[in-house]
């Protein structure tokens, strides 16, 4: 509830600040990293407007329900701007010689829009999933959560070999068990 700001806002209070009309707007309609959930509706809505302290109260033990382990989320290195605080690149896609240990190429893997809107391609970006790999040689990709871009290597030497735009970043490597 605390958030990360600038880039992941605080939650805490929200309904101090919003309408639970306004709240819902944003929900359904999205804002700066948060897609856009239209279809949440009902009592799933209402849950969670009820943990945002919008609606009817909840009683302390359903609000903070007894656990062993607390998560306290992740605290990232951020400059005032809201990008990663160290150097160049911020995220890399490496092929390595399993039998050396050596790496074999290593390149910048993602993107900030903004940044590459203004010239600055190439930084790499926070990455969350990984490869998958043909036996013909070819990487494919789509970690990358600020660019949102599905991408296709050649495993022998790095080059970029196809990319494109996805509608959300592609995050994960396997298909839903559900």
């Amino acid at each position: 509830m605390e958030g990360i700001p600038p880039s992941f806002p605080m939650l805490k209070g929200v309904a101090n600040r919003f309408t639970a009309a306004q709240i819902t707007d944003q929900i359904h309609q999205g804002k700066g990293r948060m897609p856009p959930m239209p279809d949440l509706q009902g009592s799933e809505l209402e849950v969670l407007l009820r943990y945002l302290g919008v609606g009817a109260p909840q009683s302390p033990a359903a609000s903070n329900p007894p656990s062993e382990y607390v998560f306290t989320g992740y605290r990232k290195f951020l400059d005032p701007d809201g990008y990663p605080a160290l150097a160049f690149p911020w995220g890399t896609l490496n092929a390595i010689d399993l039998k050396t240990g050596k790496y074999l190429w290593k390149i910048p893997l993602g993107e900030y829009p903004d940044l590459a809107a203004e010239g600055m391609k190439n930084t790499g970006s926070e990455q969350y999933g990984g490869p998958i790999v043909t036996a013909g040689g070819v990487l494919f990709i789509g970690a990358t959560v600020y660019d949102h871009k599905f991408r296709a290597f050649d495993t022998s030497d790095g080059k970029l070999l196809w990319e494109t735009v996805l509608p959300f970043a592609g995050i994960a490597t396997h298909p839903p068990t559900w």
